[in-house]
C-alpha cells in the first residue's frame, strides 16, 4: 500500500494538471530504507509530449546525485496520462527500473466517468505490474 499525505497528493495531481495536455513526469523522495514519501521533485518532460514523457538525462543524474548526498530513495516515480486511463504502458513497464518504488499514474482524462482525473498507484518489478490501495492521510 502507498501512504501519502494529502499535500503531496494534492500536488501530484496539480503538476499533472499544469502540464496537460502533456504528459507530466516527477519523483517523490523519502528517507533511504523507508517507504515514507517526503520531498516533491517535479521533473521536466523532455519529451514535451501527450503520450510519452522522459526525464532528461542530465536533470535525472543530478536528481540521483542529490538523492545520494541527501540519503534519500525515490519512494514515488509519478508521470500522467493525459488521453487514457492511469494504468502502465508498455512503455511505462519497460522503463520501470527502480524495483522499490512505487508508480504513481495520475490520468487528466475521464475515462471512467469517474470524476476529471484518476490517481493509481503499482508496483512494477521485473515487468509486473501489480496494482496497490493508496491512503492519504493529513499527515505521517
Amino acid at each position: 500500500m502507498l501512504t501519502l499525505t494529502k499535500d503531496l497528493y494534492d500536488r501530484i495531481v496539480e503538476h499533472a494538471r499544469q502540464d496537460h495536455p502533456d504528459e507530466a513526469c516527477g519523483v517523490v523522495a523519502g528517507p533511504a530504507g523507508t517507504d515514507r514519501p517526503e520531498r516533491f521533485i517535479p521533473m521536466l518532460n523532455s519529451a514535451r509530449s501527450p503520450t510519452f514523457y522522459e526525464f532528461d538525462s542530465k536533470d535525472l543524474l543530478k536528481l540521483y546525485r542529490e538523492l545520494d548526498d541527501r540519503d534519500e530513495d525515490p519512494v514515488i516515480v509519478y508521470h500522467s496520462h493525459t488521453a487514457t486511463e492511469a494504468y502502465p504502458s508498455r512503455t511505462d513497464v519497460t522503463y520501470a527500473n527502480e524495483p522499490g518504488a512505487h508508480y504513481v499514474l495520475v490520468s487528466t482524462a475521464d475515462t471512467d466517468g469517474l470524476g476529471e482525473f484518476q490517481f493509481r498507484s503499482y508496483r512494477i518489478v521485473e515487468g509486473v505490474i501489480t496494482e496497490e490501495e493508496v491512503q492519504v492521510v493529513e499527515a505521517y
